[in-house]
């Protein structure tokens, strides 16, 4: 019942908008079962788990799952990591915590839309309880964890780097084939899974058949790239030698402009066209770029890495641009009118609910700040304790938003929600780790924080 009443406090904001909240992005992964179309850009994850969810119904449905689903993470992670305590405390403590999280992080606002951004913070925290607490689940909850895992991982690529790194992270301070492989299993299987389902819908046997085209749109925003294609061209051939000299100077208008350089007519009139018809060269590109500016390049990254550390707002989230066209047209191809007009009031479409959330969001900046204080004040306290899985956690966390950062920065560029997304982990590691750690007293650990997290049982 906690967990429940949990993730109702996490769905407040759908409620305040009257309908959960959606993006842009939403319609492709509707369109993805509604319409059976392969787009470019998605894996094939997200959208058919969302189908078996709304089933052509209503999106309240996976909008509950993934509160549910975030109420049940974050009661696992007390459960394991703090002290025990009687059922009615832990109960009241679950709820304390998830209210604190409703009212000053972006957890529920992520939670509460349907996209795979939640799967972001979600990944991390199965993987921390998986290598790092592993001994304190059921084998039913460890086999659950690795199956929200594999779906984390397989639901955005910028989560497969993201994985990895924490199954690098695991492996650095277990030193135990078990805990590695409990981590390691759900990204193998989510990378068959991206290459099979790119097999059945692209024609391609790829983790990520288009990959290169998103990537040269960074650089060339960026200038290495840019600066490769003006030296090579006309020379080289390419589709991009039109624009030498004038190519868009924002990753975006590069990739979805109509008239832009991924989206305008070929001259040699390959089919289909775009960005399937780019990535070759893009590759090609990429490839010449990494070899005459590598310094350049790891320079454009970092800054871009460390740009994307500090944007971590919600607002570009909530908006109603291209609602209409994208979420709008799905509904009206798959659902009931009931549910079309469900959308059509709600806050959001109607392009209110920017204002209306803005009084909630004031204090997010400053929380978050304080969040991330305790994130690492809780990392020397548990160190001092010798608490290996609370330790594990917030090493986990510092990590995971670290390595969100640089994915997501060096390869889409800086955008508020790709940070926002995941940075509320940090209030929640510090709030759990300073919590933990208050209610004992620390005594100083004998062994390293390395060696006390090797020795934590494995089952």
């Amino acid at each position: 019942m906690s967990i429940l009443l949990g993730g109702l406090l996490l769905l407040w904001p759908a409620l305040l908008n009257h309908y959960p909240l959606v993006f842009s992005d939403t319609g492709a992964f509707l369109a993805q079962t509604i319409e059976g179309a392969a787009i470019w850009d998605k894996s094939l994850a997200y959208g058919p788990a969302l189908h078996l969810l709304h089933w052509c119904f209503s999106l309240w449905l996976p909008a509950l799952a993934q509160v549910l689903l975030v109420s049940w993470l974050v009661w696992l992670v007390e459960r394991t990591c703090l002290s025990p305590a009687r059922t009615r405390t832990a109960a009241l403590r679950h709820l304390a915590i998830c209210a604190g999280l409703a009212a000053g992080t972006a957890a529920p606002w992520f939670a509460s839309q349907l996209m795979p951004d939640i799967l972001a913070p979600a990944l991390v925290l199965a993987l921390a309880l998986l290598g790092f607490a592993a001994a304190r689940l059921s084998h039913r909850e460890v086999r659950a964890l690795q199956a929200v895992a594999t779906l984390a991982i397989a639901a955005h690529l910028s989560h497969l780097p993201l994985a990895a790194a924490l199954l690098l992270l695991v492996f650095a301070l277990r030193r135990r084939w078990r805990p590695v492989w409990r981590c390691a299993a759900p990204l193998l299987l989510a990378t068959a899974l991206l290459a099979g389902t790119n097999l059945a819908s692209q024609g391609r046997f790829a983790v990520s058949p288009y990959g290169a085209v998103f990537a040269l749109a960074r650089l060339v925003a960026d200038g290495p790239a840019a600066r490769t294609i003006a030296a090579r061209c006309p020379d080289a051939g390419w589709h991009l030698c039109r624009w030498a000299g004038r190519l868009p100077a924002d990753s975006d208008t590069f990739l979805w402009s109509g008239d832009g350089p991924v989206w305008a007519p070929r001259l040699d009139d390959a089919r289909p066209g775009g960005p399937i018809s780019l990535a070759p060269e893009a590759g090609a590109i990429l490839a010449e770029t990494l070899w005459r500016e590598p310094l350049g390049v790891l320079r454009a990254a970092a800054g871009n890495a460390w740009a994307q550390l500090g944007r971590a707002r919600v607002g570009d989230t909530l908006g109603p641009e291209n609602l209409a066209g994208s979420v709008g047209k799905q509904l009206a191809l798959g659902f009931p009118a009931a549910e079309q007009a469900r959308f059509a009031a709600g806050l959001q479409a109607r392009g209110l609910l920017p204002a209306v959330a803005a009084p909630f969001l004031a204090l997010h900046p400053l929380l978050l700040a304080l969040g991330a204080a305790a994130a690492l004040l809780g990392w020397r306290r548990a160190a001092r304790a010798g608490d290996a899985p609370m330790l594990g956690l917030v090493l986990a966390v510092l990590v995971g938003v670290t390595v969100n950062a640089a994915v997501t920065g060096a390869l889409s560029g800086p955008h508020d929600r790709y940070q926002a997304r995941i940075a509320w982990l940090l209030p929640l590691a510090g709030l759990l780790a300073l919590g933990a750690t208050a209610a004992r007293p620390v005594a100083i650990a004998t062994t390293s924080p390395r060696d006390e997290i090797a020795a934590a049982p494995d089952d």
